[in-house]
């Protein structure tokens, strides 16, 4: 860790957090792609924030120019809620954004899985070959797969592995693929069928969310519409036409 990042960590280390958003905060991290050791550098990062916000407002513009008290006073309080919020929305913003990259990944390793485990390979393994493909090299997902296979390795139960693959992504999608792996290994079903099954559903579940997110495009373009768009139309429209008018009476 750099300097910073030991400075952050030894401030964020002495403030008190309760178990459950000690818990809340440590997953959030495990899901955008963080260990949960570096709680404590995301602490000093929120009350650093929350000190050097205000604190810049005050100095640049605060003192010098404002001159009401009570203005000065709310601003320095909002400059320090954001400052203190503004951390949470950045990682809920990271996990949020690296679900969907597993969500869009998945189908397309449920089929290289299906490939491999239909060319002879056992789970384990074919996981390997997933996770050393090129085109999924950098994905999410790879360092989920990447993180399981380690700790199969460490001599970790497989189930209990995908399992916790699953929860540690905070995915619903990955979540299933982990319990119908788990559910395949021990009711002996065939692996490769169950594979193409739950790939197929998937895409399916993927394509029904892109027609959901194309129909919600309608109404999210009203506002700039009725705001931005029509006011300017109309004046080009009838402004030659008001200045005429003008003119004539």
């Amino acid at each position: 860790p750099t300097s910073w990042q030991k400075f952050l960590g030894r401030l964020g280390a002495n403030i008190p957090l309760r178990p459950e958003y000690q818990g809340k905060y440590m997953r959030m991290l495990v899901a955008a792609g963080f260990k949960k050791e570096r709680l404590p550098v995301f602490m000093g990062t929120k009350l650093a924030l929350t000190i050097a916000l205000p604190v810049l407002y005050l100095v640049f513009y605060g003192i010098p120019v404002e001159k009401n008290p009570i203005t000065i006073y709310l601003f320095t309080a909002i400059f320090a809620i954001v400052g203190f919020l503004l951390p949470s929305y950045w990682l809920a913003k990271r996990v949020s954004k690296r679900q969907t990259n597993i969500f869009h990944d998945l189908p397309d390793a449920l089929d290289l899985l299906t490939v491999c485990v239909e060319a002879g390979l056992g789970l384990e393994a074919a996981m390997i070959k997933v996770a050393g493909d090129e085109q999924l090299k950098k994905s999410p997902l790879t360092a989920e797969m990447n993180i399981s296979l380690q700790e199969m390795r460490a001599g970790k139960p497989r189930l209990e592995s995908l399992r916790d693959m699953g929860e540690r992504a905070m995915v619903d999608d990955l979540k299933s693929f982990a319990a119908m792996l788990i559910q395949t290994e021990k009711f002996g079903t065939s692996l490769a069928q169950a594979l193409r099954v739950h790939a197929d559903s998937l895409r399916t579940i993927r394509r029904q969310r892109a027609e959901e997110a194309a129909a919600k495009i309608a109404i999210k373009m009203l506002f700039p519409l009725v705001f931005f768009i029509f006011p300017a139309l109309l004046i080009v429209i009838l402004g030659p036409g008001i200045i005429r008018i003008i003119k004539t009476l």
